[in-house]
């Protein structure tokens, strides 16, 4: 097979069908007509001699062939990309454009308020769109239609870069007035009613099963390798909104210490240890490999690393 015969949009083509598994899909996200995108893939299973996508019971399967050509059609079109991009370097003294970063309201918080305080310094022509976790997928990160993701993540991409930002411990916030602060012991704490307080990873959310220890988060596996479980009247995905209700008598909220503390000088409630261990949650940072030598992004990604590092007392990455 000679290179010059092959048509480079094919390539495009495959890594979107791949991506989607889907013709009409792949087409809508080339802005293609799906006959178009359908003699793409007419096109692309005679050059590669092979079928590549198989209509099963769940939609279109790849190939073996497929699934070895994908990671290789990505590092190909990645380093296209690289290529093509301006060297110019990011002057962020002028810099005019909009960063759209996810970012839980955790990592909101207690985080980006450091962000915007050197950015409002250092490029003052910026802007920050900033995104809740259900606003995005995987897929629109893959796509680099959002600059970069803050958050705490179970699982992710193996094509994304990541990067540690620091580590939390856990607080428990109640009102003054609760009268488990008078023994506040592991048995008295699980008579108590809690506010279950998570929004990890990104993408839509569904509803919690109270019985599902494994999905619950830090806190309830924590009490289950205990044997332990606690007593749960509120979910939310709003860790301000948790944080109002534990100004309630009889509530109690455990969540991370950064974003506890931020209500230390609130009159309506207290911070107390938790009255069992709980593993530290790590806040990460991940973005799309087609972003990664982006110099605005490279510049960004360093100011929230620094600000992180700042924050968290750690020095910065050399």
């Amino acid at each position: 097979m000679q290179l010059n015969r092959i048509d480079l949009n094919l390539l495009v083509y495959l890594d979107a069908l791949l991506r989607e598994r889907n013709v009409t899909q792949a087409a809508h996200q080339l802005n293609l007509s799906q006959p178009a995108m359908s003699n793409g893939l007419r096109r692309l299973r005679e050059l590669f001699d092979d079928p590549l996508l198989v209509r099963t019971s769940d939609g279109m399967t790849p190939t073996e062939r497929a699934l070895e050509l994908e990671p290789l059609v990505r590092e190909v079109l990645t380093n296209i990309e690289r290529a093509v991009q301006p060297r110019t370097a990011f002057e962020p003294a002028s810099a005019s454009r909009v960063f759209r970063i996810m970012a839980s309201d955790y990592a909101e918080s207690t985080l980006l308020p450091g962000v915007l305080g050197r950015l409002r310094n250092e490029a003052p022509g910026l802007t920050l769109d900033i995104m809740t976790p259900s606003d995005v997928s995987f897929l629109d990160v893959e796509r680099g239609k959002v600059d970069m993701v803050i958050n705490r993540f179970d699982a992710m991409p193996q094509s994304f870069h990541q990067i540690h930002l620091w580590s939390d411990s856990f607080s428990c916030l109640l009102s003054p007035e609760n009268a488990l602060l008078k023994d506040f012991t592991l048995e008295n704490y699980l008579k108590a009613d809690h506010v279950w307080v998570s929004k990890t990873g990104m993408g839509v959310g569904v509803g919690v099963d109270p019985d599902d220890v494994q999905r619950l988060g830090w806190v309830d596996a924590a009490l289950n390798r205990l044997g332990k479980k606690r007593q749960i009247r509120v979910f939310t995905r709003h860790y301000q909104a948790a944080m109002t209700l534990a100004e309630q008598n009889d509530l109690v909220v455990t969540l991370p210490t950064r974003a506890a503390l931020l209500k230390r000088d609130n009159p309506r409630v207290v911070l107390r240890d938790p009255p069992l261990e709980i593993p530290p949650l790590e806040l990460k940072m991940a973005w799309s490999p087609l972003l990664q030598h982006n110099p605005a992004n490279r510049w960004l990604r360093k100011v929230i690393v620094d600000t992180a590092r700042s924050l968290a007392g750690e020095p910065p990455p050399a």
